[in-house]
């Protein structure tokens, strides 16, 4: 299926409450960077808080390779302000520091296979098993992004070692991808409907700083998400796409 199709088919998956999407248990997001948990999944995190449900954020990176240039924020600077970032942005949303891990993988060298791998595979699975959790999501194998679709192969890994549990994608790169790219079968899932939780998602987002204001100055060609980009993954869904067992 192409890529313009399948999001046509994405932005009309039927909308859904929060307990179809998941009836019982807790949750984990898993991000490959720090910035992704908030703008894939920031109300889902608010809704399932709401309710009481034991949540956990896993990020996959350090998030190191946004600003590789800077000499103000070197790699472990750098790694720290992201972090605290990540703390403020699910603070907003109402989640505790201690329930966000971080597995400090390198970014942009994320590996989709072999023992790194499977060692955040079961690392993930131990949060989920600790948190009872019911289901994970992660971003959609086909965004463009290496560490992306290495996040979704790493809890294809997971999946073995979480039996009865859901799984689902949620895509941040892939809006952007050109319309004639192939990305297999037609989706299955939920679109979640997120509006009384916008100012908050809007606020986690802000939270991280570094790479959506001109916090770090000193590498100009170091990244920035547009405004466009946060307005398309801050509106009034969010979307989850079905993954098989």
């Amino acid at each position: 299926m192409r890529a313009d199709a399948f999001f046509e088919a994405v932005t009309a998956l039927p909308v859904a409450a929060f307990e179809t999407i998941l009836p019982e248990g807790g949750l984990v997001v898993v991000a490959p960077h720090p910035d992704d948990e908030s703008l894939g999944c920031g109300g889902l995190i608010a809704q399932a808080l709401a309710r009481g449900r034991s949540v956990r954020v896993v990020i996959v990176s350090d998030g190191c390779g946004s600003h590789p240039n800077s000499k103000a924020y070197p790699h472990d600077r750098l790694r720290s302000l992201r972090e605290a970032e990540t703390v403020a942005a699910m603070a907003a949303l109402g989640l505790g520091a201690e329930h966000i891990h971080f597995l400090r993988l390198p970014d942009g060298g994320v590996p989709s296979e072999g023992p790194q791998a499977e060692a955040a595979a079961a690392r993930i699975a131990d949060i989920a098993r600790e948190a009872g959790a019911r289901a994970v999501f992660v971003t959609w194998r086909h965004d463009p992004h290496c560490d992306h679709t290495a996040s979704a192969a790493i809890v294809d890994l997971a999946q073995a070692h979480l039996p009865g549990s859901a799984f689902y994608a949620y895509p941040v790169w892939g809006w952007t991808l050109p319309p004639e790219r192939e990305v297999g079968a037609a989706p299955s899932g939920y679109r979640l409907a997120v509006e009384a939780e916008r100012a908050a998602k809007r606020r986690a987002v802000e939270a991280h700083a570094s790479q959506v204001s001109g916090l770090i100055e000193d590498d100009p060609a170091g990244f920035q998400l547009q405004p466009a980009m946060i307005d398309r993954l801050t509106g009034p869904y969010e979307w989850f796409i079905a993954l098989p067992d």
